[in-house]
C-alpha cells in the first residue's frame, strides 16, 4: 500500500456510537415532511456526549440544507440557522454538546468530506452518522463514520482525508423503552399470538445473519482477487468468530442437542394435544346447554295470546259470532300475529269494499246524515253535468242536485 493513515484504526480515539431512538424518530420526521418521495435527502446535527471513545447521541435537530444535484461541489449549509438552534437546546441541556451530523444518504456522497470539515469548526472529531430512513435489507438503519488524514508515500501528492466506519448500535434508557413502547402499540398486531412474533423474530435474525455472512464472503473473495488490500484487524475478528464456534462433530453435543430438541418437541405435542381436548369438551358442553335449552322452551304451558282476547271482545268485521279464538290458531310454528287496532289489518274493514248493513231489532235501519257535511264539494258539478247530459238539459242553471 501507498497510503499511510496518521490515526490507525486500533488506536482511533471513537470506538462505538450507539443512536437513540429519540434521534431515529427525529430524522424520519424530518425527512417525512421535506424530502418524501424526491431523491433529497435531509441534513441536521446530532448532540450528546463523548465518553472514553463511545459517542452517546441522545438529541437532533434539522438544518437547511441545499446541493446541486447535477454538481455535487455546490451545496449550502445554514450554519448561522445551527448556531442559533445549539444555543436554545443549552439551555434546555447544557450537558449535551455537539458531536457531529446526520444524513438520510443512504450512502456517503462526494461533498460529504467539506460538510464534515465545516463540522470541524463546532467539535474536534466529529461524526457523521448515516440514517436509512428506507431500508431494503434487514438489520440497523445506522452507519457512524468520521475522518482521518492519509499521507501518501509519494512527496508530490497532497494528503486527503478520508472516512472510516465505526460500529454502531442503538440503544436507548428505561424512560426511553417505554415511550417507544406505547408508539409501538398501534403499530403491532394485537391478533399475532407471542410465539408467532417469537418465531418471527428469529426469522428476522436468520436472515440478517446471512445476508453479514454474504458479504463477508464477498469481502474475502475480493481479498483473494487482490481487489482489496488485506486488512489483518478484520481477519482477527473473523478467526474470533470461526474460533467460538461450537465443534458440532462431538458425540457428546449431538447427544444434548438431540434430548434437548426431543423435550421441546414433546412439550409442543402436549399442548397441542391439551388445547384440541379443551376445544372438544368445550364443544360438548355448547350442544348439550342448547339441547337443554330447547327441551326448556317445548316444556313451557301453551297460553292464548292477548291478541285472541282481543280479537274476542271486537268480533268480525261482519258482526257475527263466526270468530273462533279457541283452536290456538295463533299458537305453535306461527307464533302470535296481534292486529294493529289504531288503523286496522286484514280483518277489520276494508275502505274500497261494500258491507251490507247491521241487522236491528225492527228490521230496518235509519240512515243518519254526516253530522258536518261538505259545503261545496269539489264532485258537485261533476255530478251536475252528469245529471244534465242524462236528461237532455243543457243549461245547468236550471238543474240542481236536489232535483
Amino acid at each position: 500500500m501507498d497510503v499511510i493513515k496518521t490515526q490507525q484504526i486500533s488506536t482511533r480515539p471513537i470506538e462505538k456510537v450507539i443512536v437513540h431512538p429519540l434521534v431515529l424518530l427525529s430524522i424520519v420526521d424530518n425527512y417525512n415532511r421535506v424530502a418524501k418521495d424526491t431523491s433529497k435527502r435531509v441534513v441536521g446535527v446530532v448532540l450528546g456526549t463523548s465518553f472514553k471513545g463511545t459517542v452517546d447521541v441522545t438529541n437532533s435537530y434539522a438544518v437547511p440544507f441545499e446541493e446541486d444535484e447535477k454538481d455535487p461541489s455546490i451545496w449550502f449549509l445554514d450554519h448561522n440557522y445551527h448556531e442559533s438552534m445549539f444555543s436554545m437546546f443549552k439551555r434546555i441541556n447544557a450537558k449535551e454538546h455537539v458531536v457531529g451530523w446526520y444524513s438520510t444518504g443512504p450512502k456517503l456522497r462526494e461533498n460529504d468530506l467539506d460538510i464534515h470539515s465545516l463540522l470541524h469548526n463546532y467539535v474536534p472529531n466529529p461524526v457523521l452518522v448515516i440514517i436509512d430512513v428506507q431500508p431494503k435489507e434487514l438489520g440497523i438503519p445506522t452507519k457512524a463514520y468520521y475522518d482521518v488524514e492519509e499521507v501518501k508515500e509519494n512527496a508530490t501528492q497532497k494528503s486527503q482525508k478520508v472516512f472510516v466506519h465505526v460500529p454502531s448500535e442503538i440503544a436507548a434508557h428505561e424512560v426511553e423503552e417505554i415511550g417507544v413502547e406505547h408508539l409501538l402499540r398501534d403499530v403491532k398486531d394485537t391478533t399475532i399470538s407471542t410465539l408467532a412474533t417469537e418465531v418471527t423474530g428469529k426469522l428476522t435474525a436468520l436472515k440478517g445473519l446471512d445476508a453479514r455472512l454474504q458479504e463477508i464472503r464477498a469481502y474475502l473473495d475480493l481479498v483473494i482477487d487482490e481487489k482489496l488490500p488485506l486488512n489483518h484487524e478484520i481477519l482477527y475478528h473473523l478467526q474470533d468468530v470461526f474460533n467460538l464456534l461450537p465443534n458440532l462433530n462431538v458425540n457428546e453435543l449431538i447427544k444434548a442437542f438431540a434430548v434437548k430438541t426431543n423435550d421441546m418437541m414433546l412439550v409442543i405435542y402436549l399442548s397441542s394435544l391439551i388445547r384440541s381436548v379443551i376445544a372438544l369438551h368445550n364443544l360438548i358442553n355448547n350442544k348439550m346447554l342448547n339441547k337443554e335449552h330447547e327441551k326448556a322452551e317445548d316444556a313451557k304451558p301453551a297460553t292464548v295470546p292477548a291478541a285472541s282476547v282481543i280479537l274476542e271482545k271486537v268480533g268480525s268485521p261482519s258482526g257475527g259470532d263466526d270468530l273462533d279464538c279457541s283452536g290456538g290458531w295463533l299458537e305453535g310454528s306461527n307464533k302470535v300475529y296481534i292486529p294493529f287496532l289504531a288503523y286496522g289489518d286484514l280483518s277489520g274493514y276494508d275502505s274500497d269494499r261494500s258491507y251490507p248493513l247491521p241487522k236491528v231489532a225492527d228490521g230496518t235501519y235509519q240512515s243518519l246524515d254526516p253530522v258536518q257535511p261538505p259545503i261545496a264539494p269539489l264532485y258537485k258539478r261533476a255530478l251536475e253535468m252528469k245529471k244534465a247530459s242524462s236528461h237532455g238539459i243543457r243549461c245547468l242553471e236550471k238543474l240542481s242536485l236536489d232535483s
